[in-house]
């Protein structure tokens, strides 16, 4: 059976997916120290999330019912810098049917790598239960959405994606897990055109050069290098709905201090919950604008967001849950190698952010809305509000006649 196809409906079939992740805010407060952490808030809070949050993309596509066979709304459901991504909006659906067998030469039809690397814009989905081992990169060709809402779908324990010079990308609903670096072997991008890999980092998702990007609703965790970087000039990116965990360097925004392209990078990190085992870079910027708005940060065991090069940070609506060390309670690092003279003036502010359990955020710069013009993207919603907005936060269960 060809893997194209003009619709794509679930019906019928089985579900075991993984479970959304439910967090918290407010009730952190009273219940977060004392409760045995996320789990014990979960147990507290129940499943149960109201269909319509205030968080403008699930509400957008979540409460409908027939989810299933109206997958390709959600390419208009986008906010932020990377609410343009249409990924594969103006294709065909392409099934992924095989997972064992995976040739990054020459892909065989039916698995993932044969669909990212098509000319044409293709909505890839999934027909069962699946985890997939890659053996190198999984290089993706323009207009590409991954959905993997109805399944539970993983890529982990090998190598992962790559967005490299490519652009309007939609990864949804995907657990990428363990990524490990590969390289030095021949590795297919096109249907016409193939060659040699170097070695790469072991990133979950590396977007190198890539533009018009959206990674949502995804679980993150424990790779060899960041869970998700951007670099060489990517731009209009936004990484929303995000459960990342149990990772050391989590995002790095910018390739380096004297690449100056990044200059024009502008990321918003929204709705996303960092959890457990995190340490720092949740971002790490260079260069660039950055909309870190209505997250919700519940520890970190070296900083939550810094940077270099003078990064123009706009943090919004977020909620910090420091941990209970007293030398990790700040939020924020300013790396400059002549120290204050140097970073003193580079815009970093912190408006309408709850800091929690002594957590605080080292502002910098200008005060003033307008010197953040171009790290603003959306309309933040209210601290309060994020026990509700970030309450399903990763991949989400979502059942076939169903608001998901």
């Amino acid at each position: 059976m060809t893997p194209f196809t003009n619709h794509f409906s679930l019906r019928n079939v089985n579900l075991v997916t993984l479970l959304p992740i439910d967090s918290l805010v407010f009730l952190f407060c009273i219940l977060y120290m004392s409760s045995g952490g996320r789990e014990g808030l979960r147990r507290q809070l129940g499943d149960k999330v109201p269909c319509r949050t205030g968080n403008p993309i699930d509400d957008c596509w979540r409460c409908d019912p027939d989810w299933d066979t109206n997958r390709k709304v959600l390419a208009d459901c986008g906010i932020g810098f990377g609410r343009n991504a249409i990924g594969g909006r103006d294709g065909e659906f392409y099934i992924v049917t095989d997972s064992d067998n995976d040739d990054p030469a020459n892909p065989i039809p039916g698995t993932l790598r044969h669909a990212v690397i098509q000319d044409m814009p293709l909505w890839i989905v999934f027909d069962h239960d699946m985890v997939i081992n890659l053996k190198e990169e999984l290089i993706m060709n323009s207009y590409k959405t991954i959905d993997g809402r109805g399944f539970n779908v993983q890529i982990g324990n090998g190598a992962c994606i790559t967005i490299q010079n490519v652009s309007n990308i939609i990864i949804h609903g995907i657990y990428i897990h363990g990524c490990v670096p590969t390289g030095n072997a021949i590795v297919r991008d096109r249907p016409d055109h193939y060659g040699k890999r170097g070695m790469s980092d072991g990133d979950g998702i590396s977007i190198f050069g890539g533009t018009d990007v959206w990674i949502d609703h995804c679980t993150l965790a424990d790779c060899h290098d960041g869970l998700i970087d951007a670099v060489y000039g990517s731009t209009s990116i936004t990484i929303s709905n995000n459960y990342m965990l149990d990772h050391n360097e989590v995002m790095l925004m910018g390739h380096s201090d004297d690449f100056l392209v990044d200059k024009k990078m502008q990321v918003t990190i929204a709705f996303n919950y960092f959890g457990e085992g995190l340490v720092q870079r949740m971002p790490r910027c260079r260069h660039g604008y950055f909309h870190i708005v209505n997250n919700v940060y519940t520890g970190w065991e070296m900083y939550a967001i810094g940077g270099s090069a003078n990064p123009t940070i706009n943090s919004q609506g977020n909620v910090f849950i420091a941990g209970d060390d007293d030398s990790t309670k700040e939020v924020t690092k300013h790396e400059s190698p002549v120290g204050y003279k140097d970073w003193k003036n580079w815009n970093w502010r912190s408006d309408g952010d709850l800091m929690l359990n002594g957590a605080y955020f080292k502002a910098s710069g200008q005060e003033a809305p307008a010197s953040y013009s171009k790290a603003s993207s959306m309309v933040a919603r209210p601290a309060s509000l994020l026990t509700a907005i970030t309450a399903s936060a990763g991949v989400l269960n979502c059942q076939i006649g169903q608001a998901c």
